[in-house]
């Protein structure tokens, strides 16, 4: 199933504006921690879009996702001012934590040797 250039554009667009507002809040929050959005996909209709996040450190991950989950009313109003004039329905927002990375890290390690079951 192939993406059209509306969904495609409506994802990019949510995820600049949410990259945005994460580093906004993280520089101005008095904890050290790093919130990237690391893909949007938008259902064909337009009215769901699925945010997935990268959260640094790990210990951080449960309460900022708690925090997100319980200010989504928030960041829909915040998405549907910054976008409310190219789309006719603001998406729903579904939030989910992409642990990829930790994926790559842990391989990365296990490469080097660093792992606790070295590959070779």
């Amino acid at each position: 199933m192939n993406e059209s250039n509306r969904q495609r554009k409506v994802a990019q667009i949510i995820q600049e504006d949410f990259a945005e507002l994460f580093r906004k809040q993280s520089a101005d929050s008095n904890q050290n921690f790093l919130i990237s959005v690391s893909d949007v996909k938008v259902t064909a209709d337009l009215s769901i879009a699925k945010i997935y996040l990268s959260i640094f450190p790990a210990e951080l991950r449960k309460p900022i996702m708690k925090e997100i989950e319980e200010n989504k009313t928030q960041y829909r109003n915040f998405i549907g001012q910054k976008m409310g004039k190219q789309v006719r329905i603001i998406p729903n927002l579904s939030f989910y934590l992409d642990t990829s990375l930790d994926d790559v890290e842990r391989i990365e390690k296990e490469l080097k040797g660093e792992g606790d079951n070295p590959i070779l």
